[in-house]
């Protein structure tokens, strides 16, 4: 008599523990993902929000959430399906002239998302151990080297392990906060209703949203699955894939989604009125004072942790990007070296770290349409998806938010440039 077949993950007989098995063990590209929505920039930039303006934007939070979801799922489901990168995808599609442009501008998107990560690990550095921005930015470099080198192919899951490691010390950090002192509901609720004050809001709404939904991330996605996968030609393996992406993307970035909304929450109800609390240094001893020198202590761990995972993995998508646009591959080490200069140059140049963090997600919201409407179209095309081809409803969603994405970033031009608010 043969022997039962083998499940393809675990190494198991396919009855129903081994396939549930099987499905957690497909978990973990999402987690990766994840990072680039809990990394300091959202600290920057929610905190922000929160100690300015209360409960006022908390539900621009919530809408990008919800949209990171659907697209992060979208950019998994194509890696899956075809086998390829969304840049790969892109750039296959492009002349020469276009995919160099193309490129151009989403070098700039990973520029400003390498520096808010290095940024944010220098500041936590500076705050835990009192040492100089710069050199604090340097040793979140060569950190990030390190962890970098857990980064190939075979050693994929290892690299997946310690970001989620990572990601759970910033949830414990970014949390612990809001249990101690929680808000009431009813000031919750009441940010749920959509509404802005002027250009000030519009600038920090634009940048929330450039901190919630990456585009480095969704490059990323893709390329994480097929790292993580690689292309099956069986439509029955594909399918199971896509099903357990779906609760990947879900239960990573609910969690993501959740630490950015406790960031939020924190600052408006403990930092707002106060001088100075606009800022992290000032938000952490604001926290201090507050709820005591442990929590300042916690707050200043987890964005240390944000620092370090999310500047590995920002890293990570550049090398993706370049390679699915170029088809050049630079060694992750040289490209660390590279990318960090920018984030030495700005630390370095004395200009207000928490400020710089919030204009740098600002450019990474003006980046996000590039990514999302290539993203859209693709998965919508029955020649490249088949039977994973986008249905109507979600169609109609991506649409709706590449509208959203686009009508904000035209808000904040014209109120910038007329002064209006």
């Amino acid at each position: 008599m043969a022997a039962p077949p083998v499940a393809p993950e675990t190494g198991e007989k396919p009855g129903r523990p081994a396939r549930r098995l099987a499905g957690v063990a497909l978990l973990g590209p999402a987690f990766v993902a994840a990072i680039a929505y809990v990394d300091p920039g959202n600290v920057a930039a929610n905190i922000t929000a929160g100690a300015r303006y209360g409960f006022l934007l908390v539900w621009v939070l919530v809408m990008a959430c919800a949209m990171a979801v659907v697209i992060q799922y979208q950019s998994a489901k194509l890696g899956i399906v075809t086998g390829k990168t969304l840049p790969s995808l892109i750039g296959s599609r492009l002349k020469r002239k276009h995919r160099l442009a193309f490129w151009a501008q989403a070098e700039i998107v990973a520029a400003a998302t390498d520096i808010a990560e290095v940024i944010g690990g220098a500041i936590a550095l500076h705050l835990l151990f009192d040492l100089p921005l710069l050199l604090g930015g340097v040793i979140v470099g060569v950190i990030s080297m390190g962890l970098l080198t857990f980064q190939s192919r075979n050693r994929q899951r290892t690299f997946e392990s310690i970001i989620a490691g990572l990601l759970l010390i910033i949830v414990v950090g970014f949390l612990a906060g809001l249990v101690v002192n929680p808000p009431s509901a009813g000031n919750v609720l009441g940010g749920l209703v959509p509404r802005l004050q002027g250009t000030d809001t519009v600038l920090l709404a634009t940048s929330m949203l450039g901190a919630t939904v990456m585009p480095h991330a969704i490059y990323l996605h893709s390329a994480l699955v097929v790292d993580r996968h690689g292309f099956s030609p069986s439509v029955v393996r594909r399918r199971r894939l896509v099903k357990a992406t779906r609760w990947d993307v879900l239960v990573a970035l609910v969690i993501a989604g959740a630490v950015n909304i406790a960031l939020l929450l924190l600052a408006a109800q403990n930092l707002q009125g106060k001088d100075g609390t606009d800022t992290i240094e000032g938000a952490q001893r604001a926290v201090g004072d507050a709820m005591g020198p442990v929590m300042a202590t916690v707050f200043a761990v987890g964005l240390l942790a944000s620092g370090l995972a999310s500047t590995s993995v920002g890293c990570y998508a550049g090398a993706s990007i370049m390679q699915g646009l170029l088809n050049i591959h630079v060694p992750m080490f040289v490209r660390r070296l590279i990318t960090l200069i920018p984030a030495l140059v700005v630390l370095g140049s004395g200009v207000d770290p928490t400020w710089a963090l919030v204009i740098s997600q600002v450019v990474l919201s003006f980046g996000i349409p590039f990514a999302i409407i290539p993203l859209g179209r693709l998965t919508r095309d029955r020649e490249i998806m088949g039977e994973f081809t986008d249905a109507a409803p979600l169609r109609v969603i991506a649409i709706a938010i590449s509208v959203v994405v686009v009508l904000l970033n035209i808000a904040l031009i014209f109120l910038t440039v007329t002064g209006i608010g």
